[in-house]
C-alpha cells in the first residue's frame, strides 16, 4: 500500500500538481482510470484492474488547480530480452482539452525522472495507432517507433516505440504489449 502524496514538480513551468496514486485512495484511482479510458478506449479499465495497476506501477494523476489534466504510468525497469538492461515504460496521457500547453511534457519528464531514479537505462513506450497527437508527442520527445501490432483477437493497431539515448549512443529496449503509451 502506498501514501498518496501530492508534489510540485520541480522546473515546472505550469501550476500542474502532480499527485501519486495509492490503492486506497478512491477519488485518485477513479481520476487515472477516467483520464486512461478517455485516451485509450480499447484497454478500458475497471476500477478494479486500477488498484491492481497500481501495485505494480507507480500511477500518478495530474492537475491544475482542482482540474484533471492527465496521468502517468511508469512501469518499474525489468530485465528480459534486452540482455542485462533495466528497461522502463514511461507513459504519459494528457486529456484533449489540456494538449499543447506543456502539461504533457511536464507529465513526462516528471515520468522519465522517476524511471532513471528506479534504475533504468532504457526506456519505452507503447501508443494506440489511432491517436494521432499521442504519436506525434512520442516522436517529438524522442521517441523511435519499433513496431505496428493487433493484439491476438482484437483489431486495434498499436505502436511500440523506445526513446532514443543519443548520449550512450542506444536505443531503448522493446514494449510491453498492454495498450497504453506515452499520450495514448
Amino acid at each position: 500500500m502506498t501514501i498518496s502524496r501530492s508534489v510540485r514538480f520541480p522546473g515546472a513551468v505550469s501550476d500542474l500538481r502532480i499527485v501519486s496514486v495509492s490503492d486506497v485512495d478512491e477519488a485518485a484511482l477513479e481520476d487515472w482510470r477516467l483520464v486512461h479510458n478517455l485516451i485509450v478506449p480499447p484497454a478500458a479499465m475497471s476500477l478494479d484492474d486500477v488498484r491492481a495497476r497500481s501495485a505494480r506501477n507507480r500511477l500518478e494523476v495530474a492537475y491544475l488547480g482542482d482540474t484533471l489534466v492527465g496521468c502517468s504510468t511508469v512501469r518499474p525497469p525489468a530485465g528480459g530480452g534486452d540482455g542485462d538492461r533495466a528497461v522502463a515504460t514511461v507513459i504519459a496521457r494528457v486529456l484533449p482539452g489540456f494538449r499543447r500547453r506543456g502539461f504533457g511534457a511536464e507529465i513526462y519528464a516528471r515520468g522519465l525522472g522517476l524511471a532513471r531514479e528506479l534504475g533504468a537505462d532504457r526506456i519505452e513506450t507503447v501508443v494506440l495507432a489511432a491517436n494521432h497527437d499521442g504519436l506525434a508527442f512520442a516522436l517529438q520527445h524522442g521517441f523511435v517507433e519499433v513496431e505496428r501490432y493487433v493484439l491476438d483477437g482484437e483489431s486495434d493497431l498499436w505502436v511500440d516505440l523506445r526513446l532514443a539515448d543519443t548520449d550512450a549512443g542506444t536505443v531503448a529496449g522493446s514494449a510491453s504489449r498492454s495498450g497504453t503509451g506515452a499520450g495514448s
